[in-house]
């Protein structure tokens, strides 16, 4: 159960950290003129709010009880997230890999993790 929780607080942490990008991207647009361009930075910004969001309620009501459902859930839903932006952000270099890496690097532990405790369930259970 330790390995489930711990994957569970990475992707509570996670969670935190894009709701600060979030409102980091929400501050971008605030600078950027009305019209399109600033509208869809909001709208990243909301997703990223949203994602987090996600990723936090799962972690607290799903992963930290080792439930599949949850696992499966978070596994989903936040890789989508982070490989997204590894794909558009930090592979063409618009963001330094520190701090960038911060959120990829708390994804894959809180998968890595989460894995092991679904593992580890599996095999007890046979």
């Amino acid at each position: 159960m330790i390995f489930a929780r711990i994957g569970a607080v990475l992707y509570f942490v996670w969670g935190l950290l894009h709701i600060v990008a979030a409102y980091k991207v929400y501050a971008l647009g605030q600078t950027l003129e009305q019209g399109m361009v600033q509208g869809r930075v909001f709208q990243d910004a909301w997703n990223l709010l949203f994602f987090a969001l996600f990723g936090m309620v799962v972690s607290v009501a799903y992963n930290w009880n080792n439930s599949k459902v949850g696992y499966w859930m978070n596994l989903v839903v936040v890789s989508a997230g982070d490989i997204g932006f590894i794909v558009t952000i930090l592979l063409p270099g618009y963001l330094p890999l520190f701090p960038g890496a911060m959120g990829p690097l708390l994804w894959l532990l809180a998968v890595f993790f989460s894995t092991v405790a679904i593992m580890r369930e599996k095999s007890q259970q046979t």
